[in-house]
């Protein structure tokens, strides 16, 4: 909670302290509606009695038009209230879902695999809702309820100390009633979050794989799954849901029941003269006042378990510190060079290494290229140069510098990445090459198409302005590579990394974009992942790895003589003849 009030700023403080203000004006214009009420009972008892109502008509209008004042001062102050309030708090939790968003951009992809997609969707979403809502309730509720009940205490106290234990009975009924209720639903709340992240995950690994479950016909398999994790859910809610459905009949029979005896006890203490009319109809309006606050306070108070679990979530993924972070700054005395210097990674919490002891270094225009069976750690080597991990062991040097060292944007400022699956986002083309350089202009962006082969978005409507949908649903696999490829280019980088880039495309297009690549960037650091003997095998350096170890190192017909590893994969997609 201290994170969500740093976030606020002196207005809101002050916004919070009117609409207490406000809320004071509420309970005031509450419990002086009573008073009225008694007053005009009292004139009715009195004209009874004289046989003459029309004697007192002018007092009995002259309460009732204050008592009108009130009841529209207190609808108009809590109305007020409950607009500051929903302001603030909408504001701040806007601020809080802003601060989470921007503070799991910076995460790594250690801190990511931490806490799951599905959870931290869950977190920034449902979670901030859960602890708005409460907020709201609490401001709102939180300082009303119990100013209320406590002065409405002092006032029956003064007015029948007799009466008075009727009312002191019925609020220990009702603090039993919530007591219990609290015992039974609190504990579930933390699970019912957890449920919700893997409802989250389920759907989100559904809707991902759609094309995969639909053509392995494994809809059933999914729903199975799906049910599973839903019946969890179900279950937790509606047992929730049947405790705290006893509140409202058990504050009805509470309630009515309080009436009941007052009216009961009134009679008695009216007989011998204790109390009159007056101040039974004060009295029973003062004890609905103190059950309501006391119902009221006690709802927020088996919400506010639930809040403080969504609170304590949000505050999980805001202190979570990214192990990624800045160099003090790199003085590269280098250009476009690599070096690994005997680096060795594995993953955080893994026993095993997927890589082990890789050194090479490539200079200035030089493509390397890296080969190995699937689970070699060919990407997992490449994701070190941009810092997406940190080598366990050993340095990462580019321009002659630990990646260490560099703040974080001068180094990627210096890399044009390409992953495997080309992401591309809901918007244009141009929008989306403009990601890799949002001060590209248009013939920087027609000459990044060009090189990358992605000319086919000139045969679009609108061309560079044609739309892309959510993911690249309406462009082929090649199509959003080759889009990528384009975002890369269009960053003027000294390295570009493909990470098996080429993969989607035909023999044709790959063959043509390499040439392409190799006469437009002949000064910049190639680094290529790539299962295709073609795509590699004009490399200046391949190094091929096997279990996360460099197992050859060199050009392609040197590797032919020296390294069975790579001959046997050359091999397997090449005939003799042609290597």
């Amino acid at each position: 909670m201290s994170k969500i009030f740093k976030l606020m700023s002196y207005k809101d403080w002050l916004l919070i302290f009117v609409n207490f203000i406000f809320l004071g004006a509420h309970v005031y214009f509450n419990l002086t509606l009573p008073e009225y009420l008694g007053a005009i009972v009292g004139f009715l008892e009195n004209g009874a009695k004289q046989g003459n109502l029309s004697v007192y008509w002018t007092d009995i209008l002259i309460n009732g038009g204050f008592m009108l004042l009130m009841v529209v001062g207190m609808y108009f102050s809590r109305a007020v209230a409950n607009y500051l309030s929903s302001h603030v708090v909408t504001g701040v939790l806007a601020k809080t879902r802003r601060e989470l968003f921007n503070h799991v951009n910076n995460f790594s992809m250690k801190e990511i695999n931490n806490f799951s997609i599905a959870s931290l969707i869950t977190r920034s979403t449902n979670d901030v809702t859960q602890l708005q809502e409460v907020l709201i309730m609490t401001l709102n509720i939180g300082l009303t309820a119990p100013v209320t009940a406590i002065i409405a205490v002092l006032k029956i106290v003064n007015l029948s100390s007799g009466l008075s234990i009727v009312t002191a009975v019925s609020v220990a009924i009702l603090l039993l009633m919530i007591s219990l209720v609290f015992s039974f639903v609190v504990p579930k709340f933390n699970k019912f979050q957890t449920l919700t992240d893997r409802i989250n995950l389920v759907t989100r690994e559904n809707l991902t794989g759609l094309k995969v479950v639909r053509a392995n016909s494994a809809e059933k398999l999914q729903e199975t799954k799906f049910d599973k994790e839903n019946k969890s859910l179900s279950k937790i809610q509606i047992f929730v849901n049947r405790i705290t459905s006893l509140i409202q009949p058990g504050m009805t029979l509470i309630m009515s029941g309080t009436s009941l005896a007052l009216v009961w006890l009134g009679a008695y203490l009216m007989a011998d003269g204790s109390i009159d009319y007056p101040i039974l109809s004060m009295f029973t309006q003062y004890s609905l006042q103190i059950i309501t606050s006391f119902m009221m306070a006690s709802m927020l108070f088996v919400m506010i378990p639930r809040a403080l679990v969504s609170a304590k979530r949000i505050k999980e993924v805001l202190n979570t510190k990214t192990s990624i972070i800045d160099g003090g700054g790199a003085d590269p005395k280098e250009k476009g060079t690599i070096e690994f210097k005997d680096v060795s990674f594995k993953y955080p919490g893994a026993d095993d290494y997927v890589l082990k002891n890789i050194s090479f270094k490539a200079n200035q225009g030089q493509t390397v290229a890296f080969i190995g069976s699937t689970g070699s750690g060919k990407s997992t080597l490449i994701n070190l140069i941009p810092r997406f991990y940190d080598c366990t062991m050993g340095e990462v040097l580019v321009d002659g510098e630990n990646v260490r060292d560099y703040k974080l944007k001068d180094l990627h400022d210096r890399i044009g990445y390409v992953p495997q699956q080309g992401i591309l986002f809901s918007g244009t083309v141009k929008e989306n090459i403009l990601y890799g350089n949002q001060n590209a202009t248009d013939e920087e962006i027609d000459k990044a198409l060009k090189i990358a082969q992605a000319t086919f978005v000139y045969n679009k409507e609108g061309g560079i302005e044609s739309h892309i949908s959510q993911g690249g649903k309406n462009v082929s696999g090649g199509q959003k590579q080759r889009l990528s490829i384009a975002r890369a280019l269009v960053r003027n980088p000294e390295i570009l990394i493909f990470d098996d880039s080429f993969s989607a495309l035909d023999y044709k297009t790959d063959k043509t974009l390499r040439k392409a690549l190799e006469k437009h960037t002949k000064d910049l650091t190639k680094v290529i992942v790539a299962q295709r003997i073609g795509t590699i095998r004009n490399a200046d350096l391949i190094i091929v790895l096997n279990e996360g170890q460099m197992v050859g190192c060199g050009k392609h017909d040197d590797l032919l003589k020296s390294c069975e590893v790579y001959k046997e994969i050359a091999l397997s997609q090449l005939k003799q003849e042609e290597l």
